[in-house]
C-alpha cells in the first residue's frame, strides 16, 4: 500500500482515513438539524461557503451516536463523490504512512467493523482498521419494522 493516511479515533478503536479522501481538519461551527435525517446524520454546517453534511462516525457504523458536538468541536473534512462531508470522530491523531496493504481481520472485527472496514493495516502509529468511506458515509443498514 505504501500510501499516507490519518489516524483516528472511533468509539474507542483505531482508524484510518486514506489522505486523498481527506479535505482538511476544522473546528465546527454551528450545526443546523435536518428533520427526518437519519440518526447518524447530525445536520448541516457551513465552511468556507460550502454546506457540509455532518455525519456520526460511531452511529454510521451502527454504534451508539453520539450526539450533536460542542461548537469549536475538530472534525475529518472528507470528499466522496463529489460531495463534502464533515466527519464526528472521537479522537484525531496525525498523518501516518501505511506500511503494508490492509489484511483480513482477525476474528471477528466486531459490530457494523467488518461492514466499514477493509481489513487492518500497519502504519508508523500503530495498527489501524483502513475505513471505507463510501460504506461509512452508507450508514447502517435499515433495520426492518
Amino acid at each position: 500500500m505504501n500510501q499516507l493516511v490519518v489516524v483516528i479515533e472511533i468509539a474507542g478503536r483505531r482508524a484510518a482515513l486514506r489522505t486523498a479522501e481527506v479535505q482538511s481538519v476544522v473546528e465546527l461551527e454551528a450545526i443546523c438539524s435536518v428533520p427526518g435525517a437519519p440518526r447518524f446524520v447530525l445536520g448541516l454546517t457551513a465552511l468556507r461557503s460550502n454546506t457540509l453534511t455532518v455525519i456520526d462516525a460511531a452511529a454510521a457504523i451502527g454504534l451508539p451516536p453520539h450526539g450533536l458536538p460542542e461548537t469549536g468541536a475538530r472534525a475529518v473534512i472528507v470528499d466522496h463523490s463529489g460531495h463534502r462531508y464533515a466527519l464526528v470522530v472521537d479522537a484525531i491523531d496525525d498523518v501516518a504512512a501505511a506500511l503494508g496493504d490492509p489484511a483480513p481481520v482477525a476474528g471477528d472485527a466486531g459490530f457494523g467493523w467488518d461492514r466499514v472496514s477493509e481489513g487492518l493495516i500497519e502504519t508508523d502509529r500503530g495498527p489501524a482498521l483502513l475505513i471505507s468511506l463510501g460504506a461509512l458515509l452508507a450508514g447502517p443498514p435499515l433495520v426492518a419494522a
